[in-house]
């Protein structure tokens, strides 16, 4: 029998699992970012490539050969699969001491319409025995460690698994994995089957019931992080404003230190919440809307040196010493090359050596100096990161 039949959905989810710590706190989210179309990102993709190189090791391992070579330009795409796999026949073969029934099923698309509607997800691995259940989930990414305990993703997962297995095995627990190889992170977390089954009735089945409708309240969080909605949220910024107003009413003129210690954790939210405005406002500005007293200019660039073994021969003929322009293991910069050589003299024996590229786009006051931006703007797509 064949326990890890896939579930094949139709179309993508629209509360998924990898979003559900977002639509669980913020049930209004997941309607609105779709008003908002994907867009391609460089780590989405290189996640991707990833996951396809780790799926086929791991399934050479499966079918006897370990050996068998799996084509990785990428030496550390290489190197951080092969942990990945590694990591899993771990888990599999101390499993299987354990118990002699224990079996690996590698991506295997999991039903989770008993909570969610239209909810489906995809486990990288799942290791079953007797009495325990482990997901296991490959995190390539190396922006920040990524944890298993009460991760919203990973506990979906064990949900799908647990409904898809669970007829044929008798699970007491449930342990989820985190492995994120380009960080040297890994997290565990162990679960009761009937705390599980708790959190699924109590809180995702009301939350993506609330979702799916489009309904609830909109809650800023640590969850606007990958928001598509999160530069032009109402609430968010309302949060901000919030904020203003109540320190506005400070009876001090000046801060007491109480009142800085309860400032300061605000501040990240506050930067996070400024920069996501700004690049939302450009790229409305860049797509054609016309915002009073602001327009889009060419930002600062820095130049660069595209032939540096040639500067450095001119500089050997000029008589210059290695330690003199040299910062190992490269040329020193531009200005320290300038101040050298002389800033005349420098640009006549390094003509055709330096470029200098065109900004990027920034969104100013219309009384700064420089010209409307007049480039094409399709170079300049907002990219975001991914899995």
């Amino acid at each position: 029998m064949n326990y890890g039949e896939r579930f094949m959905p139709s179309q993508h989810a629209v509360l998924s699992a990898s979003s559900s710590n977002r639509w669980i706190h913020c049930t209004p989210s997941a309607r609105l970012e779709e008003r908002v179309p994907e867009q391609a990102s460089i780590y989405a993709a290189e996640g991707t490539v990833a996951h396809a190189k780790a799926e086929q090791k791991l399934t050479n391992w499966k079918e006897g050969h370990p050996r068998r070579k799996v084509k990785c330009e990428d030496g550390e795409m290489d190197e951080a699969t092969t942990a990945y796999r590694d990591y899993v026949v771990e888990v599999f073969n101390e499993e299987k001491k354990k118990c002699e029934g224990t079996e690996l099923y590698v991506e295997v698309q999991l039903d989770l319409t008993p909570w969610i509607p239209g909810g489906f997800g995809t486990a990288d691995a799942i290791v079953v025995s007797d009495d325990t259940l482990h997901v296991i989930d490959l995190k390539y990414g190396k922006g920040v460690p990524v944890d298993a305990p009460h991760n919203s993703q990973l506990m979906l997962y064990g949900a799908g698994a647990l409904n898809q297995f669970e007829m044929y095995f008798d699970f007491d627990q449930i342990k989820l994995h985190i492995f994120q190889p380009r960080l040297d992170h890994i997290s565990t977390y162990d679960m009761y089957v009937d705390d599980l089954t708790t959190w699924l009735a109590m809180v995702v089945k009301p939350s993506a019931d609330m979702a799916w409708k489009g309904e609830g309240k909109q809650k800023p969080g640590e969850w606007c992080r990958f928001c598509k909605v999160k530069g032009n949220c109402k609430a968010r910024a309302e949060q901000i404003q919030q904020m203003n107003e109540r320190y506005k009413q400070l009876d001090a003129m000046l801060l007491t230190d109480d009142e800085v210690a309860q400032i300061l954790p605000m501040l990240p939210d506050v930067k996070a919440w400024t920069k996501d405005i700004e690049e939302f406002a450009l790229n409305q500005a860049l797509n054609g809307t016309h915002y009073d007293g602001y327009k889009v200019v060419e930002g600062v660039s820095r130049r660069k040196i595209v032939d540096q073994e040639m500067v450095m021969s001119m500089l050997d003929k000029e008589g210059y010493s290695k330690e003199a322009y040299m910062k190992a293991p490269e040329l020193k910069t531009i200005t320290a090359l300038e101040k050298l050589v002389g800033k005349k003299h420098f640009s006549e024996l390094t003509e055709g050596c330096i470029e200098k590229p065109q900004g990027k786009p920034v969104l100013v006051p219309v009384t700064d100096r420089r010209p409307e931006w007049q480039s094409g703007i399709d170079d300049f797509k907002d990219e975001k990161e991914e899995d």
